[in-house]
């Protein structure tokens, strides 16, 4: 899909930002570039889509050179999301959306169509398709930002650092959205970012660049357990290496207590009580009939609301944080240690609960970990 060959990037006065890069990106794959600033990441991104020139060397798209194309007709089919979004504020967020496609001359009724399609991939109604930007959360807009950059339906997409400037949990969000969205729309990415965790999370490789030349090239989980040199042991940080410390287990669902314990929102809070004091737990999920994750309940939830309130249903809290079955463990452990949370529930693709992630087994796994470490050591001594 995407080839770069001995790529370079020199500036007057002979200064390499970019020196003698060789990757091939293939199809449908998540590529993070990462390095410290001035790493020269941003600017190997950008002669990609030809913003910044190559001084040397070649790149290929689907077998293509791009020197040998229009650079406005080349950026026409390559997407391309950054950080400060970018949207005309003059324009609806149906316009927004629709400027390459209506660039490539695609009709009035198969653009509106094509807007209203987008928002519903990332859980926006029609109703947006007529706000301006201003009406917008910051969050909102970048949703925007990055169907703007879908929706040409181009096959690469290029991203620089695009949720950097929001705040840590709506950060956090977009990019569980943008994952689910990059398994179903299969687009080759190549993201830019500075954060070591939104690489892990997202990337199916990631691309570590130091003064202008790769240094590692890995899935995450080849990185985290074999970094090349101590620049990059470094650049990954010790906490993140001692969360990777256990490879016999890379998904939730090899850890996950499968029987949560649970009760119905038609259920009394009384009856709440009695659940939890048998099972010996401080809070349950509640789930339907279909056995669908609607919440949760707490010891401190049923306390405060036990006089204005009867059945579970009434006081059920919505805000919780999930995983789907047969994600890599290292993202739930971000998900309790990022977030403080006691557990996370493991859901399916429509959100039947199956299984539940605690704290209790992350600190069993670091245990094993470290306790195997030592019944080793006392093997060899």
């Amino acid at each position: 899909m995407l080839t770069l060959e001995n790529v370079s990037k020199t500036y007057k006065g002979g200064k390499k930002a970019v020196n003698n890069v060789n990757l091939k990106i293939a199809k449908g794959e998540f590529i993070c570039f990462i390095g410290p600033s001035g790493c020269g990441k941003t600017t190997t991104m950008k002669m990609i889509n030809r913003l910044i020139e190559p001084s040397a060397g070649k790149i290929f798209i689907d077998g293509e050179n791009i020197m040998e194309q229009d650079p406005v007709e080349l950026r026409r089919k390559i997407g391309y999301v950054i950080q400060q979004i970018g949207l005309f504020p003059h324009m609806t967020i149906q316009q927004n959306i629709s400027l390459v496609p209506k660039l490539l001359k695609w009709p009035e009724q198969q653009r509106k169509e094509r807007a209203r399609e987008l928002l519903k991939l990332v859980d926006m109604g029609p109703e947006y398709l007529d706000r301006y930007p201003h009406e917008l959360s910051g969050g909102q807009q970048q949703r925007i930002g990055v169907l703007r950059a879908l929706a040409a339906e181009p096959p690469l997409i290029l991203m620089d650092e695009p949720f950097g400037a929001l705040d840590p949990i709506t950060r956090d969000s977009l990019q569980e959205e943008f994952k689910k969205l990059q398994k179903t729309l299969h687009k080759t990415i190549v993201f830019v970012t500075h954060d070591m965790d939104e690489a892990i999370k997202l990337a199916d490789r990631i691309v570590i660049l130091k003064a202008g030349e790769i240094v590692q090239v890995g899935t995450p989980d080849d990185i985290l357990r074999n970094p090349a040199d101590e620049f990059v042991e470094e650049f990954i940080g010790k906490e993140r290496l001692i969360q990777s410390s256990s490879p016999d287990v890379e998904r939730v669902d090899q850890i996950m207590n499968t029987q949560p314990v649970t009760i119905t929102a038609d259920k009394t809070l009384s009856e709440a009580i009695q659940v939890m004091r048998q099972e010996r737990v401080d809070s349950l999920l509640v789930v339907d009939d279909g056995h669908v994750l609607q919440g949760y309940v707490d010891v401190e939830i049923i306390d405060q609301c036990r006089k204005k309130a009867n059945l579970v249903g009434e006081v059920l809290h919505e805000d919780l944080y999930t995983v789907l079955g047969g994600t890599l463990l290292r993202d739930t452990v971000r998900k309790i240690l990022k977030r403080g949370v006691k557990y996370v529930p493991v859901v399916d693709e429509n959100r039947r609960l199956i299984g539940i992630v605690t704290r209790a087994s992350l600190v069993d796994i670091v245990y094993d970990s470290l306790w195997g470490e030592e019944k080793q050591l006392a093997v060899l001594s």
